[in-house]
């Protein structure tokens, strides 16, 4: 059993959240300007799914954006740590992700796009930060641990895993596991097919019109997040919108799950996880029982929306 764990440990790394919160608070918002390029070239898709990045063999993409007659894609490459840039007409720019001000990325990633010919104007603003700093101004964020975003890219490979298998069990309407980089967070939600009342916004630097289409319909949602705020280390959430009552006091599994009153979400620790003698089930656990005590407090028509795994 010892050996066993060691070797999920391995695959599941260590992330204390003290030990790369730079690096961590640099990556977010390299991630955001690579994905306002998305927002602004792709057709607008229901919840801002258009936005979002996704997990690769090496990193996280943006899959393939609209151009014109063209597309191109943008590359995160946590393994050879590069930025890559590739046009569908065979052209390709990179630079090397090393220490360097958020100023100095999104000048890089703007130069290697001209030379291919890609011409992409981008709100410079980030979003759902607090005191945001315009990204061709920002010098105060410049870190970056290779180690680290290494093992950031590993922590998410292994949930990306988990959380496919656990959408895979839904029928009804389902988003795919994708990265949010405005929080961020790689995120599956899960909808009842109703309509939910009117979310009240007020996320800095988000517009509400944004954050209500988001929430529009009734929603179970989970995912994995790297820590921050009230819950300062790395952890899997779920929560509901909009909360059913008695969804905060619902029995749910592991026993190292509890629900943060900050964050209006059950939590599950990543160490807890990732220390378990089987990190899956432990892991898928945690998602089934937080998505049953949503839907049978909501009263989901389960039956219609859910489907057997394999």
């Amino acid at each position: 059993m010892t050996n066993a764990v060691g070797a999920h440990q391995d695959q599941w790394p260590s992330l204390p959240l003290e030990a790369w919160s730079d690096t961590s608070a640099t990556l977010h918002l390299w991630t955001q300007i690579v994905g306002k390029i998305r927002v602004a070239q792709c057709p607008w898709v229901n919840h801002s799914w258009h936005v979002t990045l996704h997990v690769t063999a090496k990193g996280l993409t943006t899959l393939p954006i609209p151009y014109g007659d063209r597309t191109f894609q943008i590359d995160f490459d946590f393994v050879h740590h590069l930025l890559t840039v590739q046009s569908s007409d065979g052209r390709i720019g990179h630079f090397k992700l090393e220490p360097q001000s958020v100023a100095t990325f999104y000048s890089r990633l703007m130069d290697q796009m001209a030379k291919l010919d890609l011409h992409v104007q981008i709100h410079r603003k980030p979003n759902e930060v607090a005191d945001a700093i315009p990204f061709d101004r920002d010098e105060s964020h410049a870190a970056y641990d290779r180690e680290y975003a290494n093992r950031y890219w590993r922590a998410l490979v292994q949930a990306d895993r988990v959380l496919t298998e656990f959408r895979a069990r839904f029928a009804g309407k389902c988003s795919p596991v994708h990265y949010f980089w405005g929080a961020p967070d790689l995120a599956v939600t899960r909808f009842s097919g109703r309509r939910a009342p009117e979310h009240p916004g007020g996320i800095p630097n988000l517009p509400d019109t944004v954050t209500r289409e988001a929430y529009s319909h009734e929603v179970s949602s989970c995912g994995f997040w790297a820590g921050g705020g009230p819950v300062p280390y790395a952890a899997f959430y779920s929560y509901a919108y909009p909360e059913p009552a008695g969804f905060s006091a619902a029995p749910v599994k592991p026993d190292a799950a509890f629900y943060s009153a900050d964050l209006r979400e059950f939590i599950l620790p990543y160490d807890r996880v990732r220390q378990a003698a089987d990190p899956d089930t432990t892991l898928l656990e945690f998602l089934q029982t937080t998505y049953e005590a949503a839907a049978n407090l909501a009263k989901w028509d389960r039956a219609a929306l859910e489907r057997e795994s394999g």
